[in-house]
């Protein structure tokens, strides 16, 4: 590999000839070769820096500190970034300083030297006509861009890919829930059985836990909105023009189409990460209530014969490799399993969120990287599910009657009529001897025939439809 020698303020560093990067990113390559292959920064992250990059330019040239062909460079670059030409170009981990310091300037340095050669120079230049610290870093910090990249990434990712993906989901459940409103089914509590309700209300019970997730997730995006930047190293704004952070705030506001805006209080901004903790919590109920969601339908498709095999859940693929035409809930597993690693992310972004010491959060990579990742991950979950298993979901209404004719719960209709120890023995002798409640009931001479057939109807006992 061909090189070139790049400075920083430690000295002389070689870096590939043809990289658009300097001696920093090139010191954190070699300083932190920590699962270098599977743990880069994430893309959302960079194009986050890109948006926010060319707005601080656009305002440093407003407040009359960036010239106009320097901040047109700048803009030009981030755009590149942002359309993904310059992937290469971010290499670093996720595994490196904790407050993102080393992917700033791997930016800072990306938007500086291939603006250079926009410009027409070339790499090997000594002098770049764009330096990274002094004209694509300034009026800012690492302490207040990486929290700024932090939201403005999770924001997009929420608004574009998780809640789309639930709302989805939650519509075919909600489809399904009125289509199946009036299937009688018996209830389950304690993996008992027990009371009769409709297929429609369990899974309208689905569609509830998804609005109130939606919900929750939706409460976060105003601390969310918050922007550090314009804190620089502390929260104090040193080094910054005059109403900077307002003015970067509105740009990065119209350049990504979302409501952003500077945070209230900017030590808390760097220092703190509440909010993503706070959002991550409503991903983090999402996820438990996914895991129900997809071990329920996993567990009344199960069998499909010698199970509760209460409903038909589409067929994808083979399901073993040894027991012929075998075929499993593979969408549930899925789910489930995308639901655990959300519960995990939460753990670490909860560990990292409550170790912001003194004036900075030094677990700010990590805590956006699990972040993304559970993100991502619920809303391509869901849709995969809807996609693959929830919009094929039907009733096997013969199963569900068998079921719902076979259970000695029916017998909680007599409680009014006949008071709870004459049914509780009803039942408890139906069980002994193997006969039907009506048979007991009769048996015991507690009602009658017709009393029983006039008393016992699954379908009155499921409450308002």
């Amino acid at each position: 590999m061909e090189y070139r020698i790049e400075k920083d303020t430690m000295g002389e560093v070689k870096v590939p000839s043809d990289a658009y990067y300097g001696a920093q990113t090139q010191r954190s390559i070699d300083n932190f070769k920590i699962a270098q292959d599977i743990n880069r920064m994430p893309k959302e992250i960079i194009r986050a820096f890109a948006y926010l990059k060319q707005a601080a330019a656009i305002t440093n040239f407003e407040a009359g500190i960036l010239t106009k062909k320097k901040t047109d460079l700048v803009s030009k670059v981030c755009k590149e970034i942002l359309e993904g030409k310059l992937d290469d170009y971010f290499p670093l981990v996720v595994w490196q300083t904790g407050s993102g310091t080393q992917s700033n300037m791997n930016v800072n340095e990306v938007i500086a030297y291939r603006g250079h050669v926009l410009n027409g120079g070339k790499l090997g230049d000594k002098e770049k006509y764009l330096h990274p610290n002094d004209d694509v870093n300034k009026s800012q910090s690492s302490n207040d861009t990486f929290p700024t990249a932090m939201h403005i990434a999770a924001y997009k990712i929420l608004m574009e890919t998780t809640i789309p993906g639930i709302t989805k989901l939650r519509n075919t459940l909600d489809k399904k829930a009125k289509a199946f409103k009036k299937v009688v089914k018996i209830g389950r509590t304690h993996f008992m059985d027990a009371t009769p309700l409709t297929v429609g209300q369990e899974f309208s019970g689905y569609v509830s836990q998804l609005d109130h997730g939606l919900k929750a997730i939706k409460n976060t995006l105003a601390h969310l909105s918050e922007l550090a930047l314009g804190g620089t190293a502390v929260g104090t704004g040193i080094n910054t023009p005059p109403k900077y952070d307002v003015n970067v705030a509105k740009h990065i506001a119209k350049l990504t189409k979302l409501p952003f805006k500077t945070a209230e209080n900017k030590f808390e901004a760097l220092a703190a990460h509440d909010a993503i903790v706070e959002a991550h919590g409503a991903l983090k109920t999402v996820a438990v209530s996914l895991m129900k969601i997809g071990n329920d339908i996993r567990m009344l498709s199960s069998g499909p014969r010698s199970g509760i095999g209460e409903i038909f859940i589409p067929d994808n693929e083979p399901g073993s490799s040894i027991m012929p035409g075998k075929v499993n809930p593979t969408q549930c597993e899925a789910l489930t399993m995308i639901a655990a690693q959300v519960m995990g992310n939460d753990v670490t972004i909860g560990i990292g969120g409550s170790n912001g010491h003194f004036q900075l959060n030094v677990f700010k990579p990590v805590m956006i990287y699990n972040f993304l990742h559970s993100a991502r991950l619920i809303g391509d979950g869901c849709v995969s599910f809807n996609d693959k298993c929830a919009v094929g979901i039907e009733p096997i209404k013969a199963n569900i009657k068998k079921h719902l004719d076979n259970s000695l719960m029916l017998v909680t209709a007599l409680n009014t009529k006949i008071g709870y120890y004459k049914s509780a023995e009803i039942a408890q002798k139906a069980h002994k001897e193997g006969t039907t409640l009506k048979q007991m009931a009769v048996k015991l001479g507690y009602v009658t025939e017709k009393e029983f057939d006039a008393w016992v109807i699954p379908a009155n006992m499921v409450g308002k439809i």
